[in-house]
């Protein structure tokens, strides 16, 4: 083992300089693929070119072009430059032949946000306990998953595959073993996970898989090419390579912002995609990204990884908070919500839960669209094409913020790094953060390691007969699948590409 502040690695593209934080030695910054700019904008990630000497690994890389996230601080990384492709690695053994289990985080933010370098993603405490973590930049927004004519399609997710290639390559180097590697993400990093589970590309990079609240949106090409024909627009131009690869990053962002603005005023075109915050996901192009996770993982392609997958109970009462329609979603929004998102334009909601308000409603059709369903489907195709999943629910209510925002969206992400001080964790933990929200947090940090190392993390398996489902909360236990009501209500639904109408 290295015992020094300053340990050096070499790596396939040179030789980099780490140090010791607080215990594990951590390197940041590291090229995983060349800066997608000039000749390679829009482009698949392009191989690193080596360097000599050493460089050191101290600073997070800059972080791909995008607006400021909601609720975000205005800037977490102040580092500019365009080597956006940049990974981070926390080891508590930089040591060649220590053979720890690896786990590779993927940042959530609707598609159109994140950045490896935002506080909440420290990788220390994972790291304490025996595992290698990597974070790492993808594309966002325009430059990663808008449909391009020129371009290949989802160019984050290839991103996210460059990243796994160099941990494959790499990172045993600093203690990890590449024959154990674990994705884990959150929202759009979930949805990430998912997909990378249905690509061939990403075939044999990682055995084993977190994904913590699947989003539903998977894009057809058509709907995603008008998306994009739009955004251009905006700038007076087509949405070609041609087109866009001279234009500057940030203005790109700005005319993705206005149309994310007034995204209504395309509901007869969009579909649902036009009552949701981003224009941006995955593209099901036929190439890239052949199907939907759903019908890949059903047709057997992933039953060769070991899946934990869930949800938080109240997942999208935090985009209430967000639009101030705590206590005062109306009739008409509810009735809304259930002609867009439910399966039957919501008789059946209306029906099975008779006494709910109408911010109930409006919440429930939304949670179940976005994040619940999909979520739990995602559970159901992996069992159903043989392969391993286990089902989970966050039932915690986040303290924080008078306790009005319940188990919301994002709760999962500091309880999973156990970083309570940074970003949106800091408003749902509380201050001081309860003793019960640390042992929550120090039961899930054990669970997802000890499932990155062996692959049980500690509760049967999900299937279609008991539907076996892990509660997390300050006394957890294994029941039966909790939202028995909303599973029954889309137990039909097929989550499809979404269409152009």
């Amino acid at each position: 083992m290295t015992a020094s502040a300053y340990p050096e690695i070499n790596i396939t593209t040179g030789t980099v300089r780490g140090r010791r934080e607080a215990g594990p030695a951590v390197f940041r910054g590291i090229p995983f693929a060349q800066p997608p700019v000039g000749p390679a904008r829009f482009a698949a990630p392009q191989p690193v070119r080596g360097w000599d000497g050493v460089r050191e690994a101290f600073a997070y890389g800059p972080p791909p072009p995008q607006a400021t996230m909601p609720g975000a601080p205005p800037s977490v990384n102040d580092a500019v430059g365009d080597d956006w492709l940049t990974l981070n690695v926390w080891t508590p053994e930089p040591d060649p032949g220590a053979g720890l289990p690896v786990m590779v985080w993927i940042y959530g933010g609707a598609y159109m946000f994140g950045m490896s370098s935002d506080p909440g993603y420290d990788g220390t405490r994972l790291a304490e306990s025996g595992v290698v973590v990597v974070t790492f930049n993808y594309r966002v927004g325009m430059e990663g998953f808008a449909h391009i004519d020129g371009a290949p399609a989802n160019r984050g997710l290839l991103d996210q595959v460059a990243a796994l290639e160099w941990v494959h390559e790499n990172i045993a180097a600093f203690g990890g073993d590449p024959g154990r590697v674990t994705v884990f993400g959150e929202s759009a990093g979930a949805g990430s996970v998912a997909a990378l589970m249905a690509m061939p590309r990403a075939a044999g990079l990682f055995r084993r898989a977190i994904a913590q609240s699947v989003p539903g949106t998977f894009f057809s090409a058509e709907l995603a090419g008008d998306i994009a024909t739009v955004i251009a627009g905006e700038l007076g131009m087509s949405a070609t390579v041609d087109d866009l690869s001279g234009v500057a990053p940030d203005r790109l962002v700005a005319a993705g912002e206005t149309v994310t603005a007034k995204m209504r005023q395309f509901e007869d075109r969009w579909g649902a995609v036009a009552h949701t915050p981003t224009p941006f996901s995955p593209v099901v192009d036929g190439e890239v990204l052949p199907a939907t996770p759903w019908q890949a993982l059903a047709d057997g392609t992933g039953r060769d990884i070991e899946l934990i997958v869930g949800h938080n109970r109240d997942e999208y009462r935090l985009f209430v908070a967000f639009g101030g329609l705590l206590g005062q979603v109306v009739e008409e929004q509810a009735t809304t919500a259930l002609r867009v998102f439910a399966p039957d334009g919501g008789r059946a909601y209306r029906e099975a839960f008779p006494g709910a308000a109408a911010g109930e409603l409006f919440e429930l059709v939304q949670s179940d669209w976005l994040f619940r369903m999909p979520s739990l489907h995602l559970a159901q195709a992996q069992a159903a094409g043989g392969g391993r999943a286990h089902l989970y629910e966050l039932t915690w209510p986040a303290p924080g913020l008078g306790g009005v925002l319940g188990a919301c969206h994002g709760l999962d992400v500091p309880l999973t790094f156990g970083v309570f001080g940074a970003g949106l964790g800091a408003a749902l933990m509380g201050d001081p953060v309860s003793p019960e929200g640390q042992a929550l947090s120090q039961h899930i940090r054990t669970t997802w390691t000890a499932f990155a190392a062996t692959g049980d993390p500690g509760w049967p398996a999900y299937d279609a007969q008991h539907r076996l489902t892990q509660i997390l909360n300050t006394e957890s236990m294994v029941t039966s699948y909790p939202e028995e009501t909303s599973r029954r209500l889309w137990h039909d639904h097929t989550f499809a590409p979404l269409p152009r109408q």
